[in-house]
């Protein structure tokens, strides 16, 4: 098993095996980062990383995992402004009345 040497904020300079260090790429953008968990504080550090460091890590035997961005960051709001404190105190009241939520349920279908 290959010994990884990384930093830890806290203690330094530590070495890992593979089965300590996880890499993570985004398909969108092809970001990726690599995380541990350092044995001796426990501190779990997460670090960016290129396209070069993570070849190295998954050919040294890292698993790599690949995650998309959510969907919903391409959406586009319309019409409606920012939540103010009065649409948070609606919503509240709206929260204790069970007739109010019995009737938004029947709305969603």
């Amino acid at each position: 098993m290959a010994r990884i040497r990384a930093s830890c904020p806290t203690c330094g300079d530590v070495e890992l095996t593979t089965s300590d260090v996880k890499v993570r790429v985004c398909t969108d953008d092809d970001s990726g980062n690599y995380s541990f968990r350092c044995a001796h504080c426990a501190l779990t550090v997460v670090k960016p990383a290129e396209a070069q460091t993570i070849d190295l890590l998954v050919a040294s035997g890292v698993k790599m995992e690949t995650w998309s961005m959510p969907l919903e960051l391409g959406e586009r709001p319309t019409g409606l402004g920012p939540i103010t404190h009065d649409d948070l105190l609606d919503f509240h009241t709206l929260l204790e009345d069970d007739a109010s939520w019995a009737e938004a349920l029947e709305q969603l279908g």
